[in-house]
């Protein structure tokens, strides 16, 4: 089975940290990026070879999964493929036009593997998952397609394509995020395909002029239509879309509760990642520290309580550091308060500056340095 992962996507609700890198490239837990989850899954479930198909500020991103070793796919028979959009959607932008689009654009790149199966995956989400345990799901149900799919909050169905299915766990609708959900089981993004099926499916979707070259809209709804064997593969475990800055905040404080269910420290299934050169973190004398998620390089005079430091991180004597998470190489300087909230990586929260409040509904994103007191 090979490997096709979607990682072209902007992000905008990620405000302004996505203005230079693409979503799948943010920082996450301490010192991983978003898309060492889908990587890492890839590595620990035996698929050798991976597509990682970028497009938005793409730089970082294609040089940082470019290293293949980081996730132990850089043998001879196995490589991380970094693959940009080919064709011009106008005179001055390469893009994929959807997410079957960006699979049909790289059509050659996976013929040459000629693989049986497909697996599609979009890069931007947090989670562990044996692929091979899906992959066996499908061929014991004789599937033209599976879909990964977990159950959701029935208030919350509604912002999800949902499946719906028999009581076999066939699935007989596809809705793009209905009004009023029939069912509470959302499409993870995660598929896997007989390949020649799609690849014909693909070829035929290249040639209608009114599709959105969408695999949720089109490609999904002509397969049911078909009456293809479409099976819903219910995941149990933590899984988490972090499209914006408190739904990224909350999956950073999830890893203050050992029982969340994503456990970094599993050594039988390790999320590999790049090995950032840095000192053992320090905590001053006078330092606070209760219930926090520390990474190398940091350095803590002041208090923290319930946060997620980065590599590099720095909280100055007097400050506080309540709620928070604190990207690579932001400093909190002597007397600043900061509470609930997201300071971005290098971002620097001046002297005595007080920033987000217990009480605040919504996470507060730092993204420019404040000043503060001289």
């Amino acid at each position: 089975m090979l490997a096709m992962i979607l990682a072209g996507g902007r992000g905008s609700r990620l405000k302004d940290l996505t203005n230079k890198v693409a979503k799948p490239a943010v920082f996450f837990g301490g010192k991983y990026r978003i898309v060492d989850f889908p990587l890492s899954n890839c590595a620990n479930s035996g698929i050798d070879v991976v597509g990682v198909l970028t497009q938005y500020e793409s730089v970082l991103l294609n040089s940082y999964v470019a290293a293949g070793r980081r996730w132990g796919l850089d043998t001879k028979d196995s490589g991380v493929y970094v693959l940009p959009p080919r064709e011009k959607a106008d005179a001055n932008l390469d893009v994929y036009r959807g997410t079957a689009d960006a699979i049909s654009q790289n059509i050659d790149f996976i013929d040459t593997y000629n693989p049986e199966y497909l697996l599609i995956l979009s890069g931007d989400h947090i989670y562990k998952m044996d692929y091979s345990r899906m992959l066996s799901f499908h061929k014991e149900h004789n599937a033209d397609a599976t879909i990964a799919v977990i159950g959701v909050p029935m208030k919350e169905a509604s912002r999800f394509g949902i499946m719906n299915t028999d009581e076999d766990g066939k699935i007989v609708e596809f809705e793009e995020k209905p009004e009023k959900p029939k069912s509470n089981l959302a499409s993870m993004g995660i598929y896997i395909f007989n390949w020649k099926l799609l690849r014909k499916m693909l070829m035929a979707d290249l040639k209608n002029p009114d599709s959105n070259h969408d695999f949720g809209k089109d490609i999904i709804p002509a397969l049911l239509n078909d009456n293809k064997a479409l099976w819903a593969y219910q995941f149990k475990g933590y899984w988490k879309d972090v499209g914006t800055i408190d739904s990224l905040w909350e999956a950073n404080m999830d890893l203050l509760n050992d029982s969340n269910g994503l456990n970094l420290d599993d050594p039988s299934w390790k999320i590999y990642t790049e090995d950032a050169s840095a000192l053992a973190q320090y905590i001053g004398p006078d330092a606070t520290v209760k219930n926090a998620y520390i990474t190398q390089g940091c350095r803590i005079q002041g208090e923290v309580r319930n946060s997620v430091l980065f590599t590099g991180a720095q909280v100055k004597p007097g400050a506080k550091v309540i709620d928070t998470v604190l990207m690579p190489g932001a400093v909190v300087e002597a007397g600043a308060v900061v509470t609930r909230a997201l300071v971005a990586d290098g971002v620097r929260v001046g002297k005595n500056v007080v920033i987000g409040s217990a009480k605040s509904e919504n996470i507060e994103l730092v993204a420019k340095n404040v000043k503060g007191d001289e």
